[in-house]
């Protein structure tokens, strides 16, 4: 897909999806008894050194539910400079590890799409850029509504990003 086309995809699906979102109480809903954090990481750690590696930069927004269930969405660009989005239904949060208040382990698990030609190996799994991410987690609360986490990226290396909480 050429980079006009995935431009004007997203304008067209904005389009479709901002009644919805402008739609009374929505929001209110879709927060109600969870809690609701953006992240962003500005780092990755890539095992092996490859002179393809490009920066990654990821923002999402994750949701955990009163029974510690995470669900979320994260949009980055992958090792390789492309687009790429995960979407994660499912999830789990293990919070005071260790006897630790602030450590928790996550885990995620859902689709991930934006791996394509020459780079759909790079992920197992991947048919024309789509493919299932399993993603462990390791988050410290370091000050009240903010954690630090590591990602880790099966074999291929660790995300670093922050989180707060949206209010």
């Amino acid at each position: 897909m050429t980079p006009k086309i995935r431009f004007f995809t997203a304008l067209i699906v904005a389009q479709l999806a901002s009644p919805a979102l402008a739609a009374p109480g929505f929001m209110a809903d879709w927060i109600a008894g969870k809690q609701v954090r953006w992240q962003i990481s500005p780092m990755t750690y890539h095992y092996s050194e490859d002179p393809e590696h490009k920066r990654v930069v990821m923002l999402g927004l994750e949701r955990e539910n009163a029974d510690r269930s995470l669900d979320g969405a994260a949009f980055f660009t992958n090792s390789f400079g492309q687009p790429t989005v995960y979407f994660y239904p499912w999830g789990r949060v293990y919070k005071a590890v260790a006897g630790i208040d602030h450590l928790s382990i996550k885990w995620t698990a859902g689709l991930l799409y934006g791996y394509r030609d020459p780079y759909e190996n790079k992920v197992p799994l991947n048919f024309r850029g789509l493919s299932l991410a399993l993603i462990p987690a390791v988050a410290y609360e370091f000050k009240p509504d903010w954690q630090a986490q590591v990602n880790i990226l099966g074999t291929a290396g660790l995300m670093f990003s922050v989180s707060t909480r949206f209010n």
